[in-house]
C-alpha cells in the first residue's frame, strides 16, 4: 500500500469512527427511535375510529405496538452502531415494508377456517411481545451493540420477535391469499431474514456474541432453523 492509499485508508477509519461516535451519543440514539417510531404511532392515531377493539388478534396487535413504543422511548444507548449505508436501507426497508405491503394487498381469500387464522395471529404476536420483553431497553432497528440478552425467549432462539414476526405474517398470507399479497407477505419475511444475517455479522465481532451464538444455536425455530 502506497502512502496516498495509506491516507485514504486513514481517513475512512476516522470517517467511520466519527460516526460510530455520533451514533452511540444517548441523544443521537433517542432522536432516532423517536423519529423510528412515528410512523407506528401516527398509524394508531390516524385510524384510532376504524379499529374494532373487540377483536383478538387486532388487540394483541395492538398491545404489541404499544410495548414496542414503549421500549423504543427508553432503550439502551448503544456501544456499537453499524455505519454501513446498505445495512441503515436494509433495516429501513425491512422495517417499513409492513405499511407498504398493506397498503398494496388485495382482500383475497381464507385459505384456513377464522378460528384457525386468529390462534396463528395470536401466537405470533404473543412470540414477539415475549421477545420484547426479553429484549428490555436493548431494542433497536439498525444492527447495534447494546447489551447481549441471553435471557427469556433468548435463550431458545437468536432472533425470536422475528420468528414471531413471521408466524404473524404467515396468519395474514392465510387469511388473504392472493398471488399479490403472497408475493408482498413473502418479500416481508424475506427482508428480515437477510436481516438476521447482517446483524449476526455485525454483533459477532464482539466475542460475547459469538460465544452466545455458539450456545443458542437456532436463529428462529429451536431445535427446527
Amino acid at each position: 500500500m502506497d502512502s496516498a492509499e495509506l491516507a485514504i485508508d486513514k481517513k475512512d477509519r476516522f470517517n467511520r469512527q466519527s460516526m460510530m461516535e455520533l451514533l452511540t451519543r444517548p441523544w443521537v440514539d433517542r432522536a432516532l427511535a423517536l423519529a423510528a417510531i412515528a410512523p407506528f404511532v401516527w398509524t394508531i392515531l390516524a385510524n384510532y375510529k376504524s379499529y374494532h377493539f373487540v377483536d383478538i388478534p387486532f388487540l394483541a396487535y395492538l398491545a404489541n405496538l404499544l410495548i414496542f413504543i414503549g421500549t423504543m422511548l427508553f432503550r439502551r444507548a448503544p456501544v456499537r452502531v453499524t455505519p454501513n449505508p446498505w445495512f441503515w436501507l436494509l433495516t429501513f426497508v425491512a422495517t417499513y415494508w409492513g405499511f407498504l405491503a398493506y397498503a398494496l394487498a388485495q382482500h383475497g381469500r381464507a385459505l384456513a377456517p377464522g378460528v384457525f387464522l386468529d390462534t396463528v395471529a395470536v401466537l405470533g404476536t404473543a412470540v414477539v411481545v415475549w421477545g420484547r420483553f426479553s429484549l428490555g431497553r436493548n431494542i433497536g432497528f439498525v444492527p447495534a451493540q447494546r447489551e447481549i440478552v441471553i435471557r427469556g425467549a433468548y435463550r431458545f432462539m437468536r432472533h425470536p420477535i422475528y420468528t414471531g414476526i413471521f408466524i404473524g405474517t404467515l396468519a395474514e398470507a392465510l387469511a388473504s391469499y392472493s398471488p399479490r399479497n403472497l408475493l408482498l407477505f413473502g418479500l416481508l419475511i424475506f427482508w428480515f431474514v437477510i436481516k438476521s444475517f447482517v446483524e449476526e455479522s455485525f454483533l459477532r465481532k464482539d466475542p460475547d456474541y459469538a460465544a452466545y451464538m455458539e450456545r443458542v444455536r437456532w436463529r428462529w425455530l429451536p431445535g427446527l432453523i
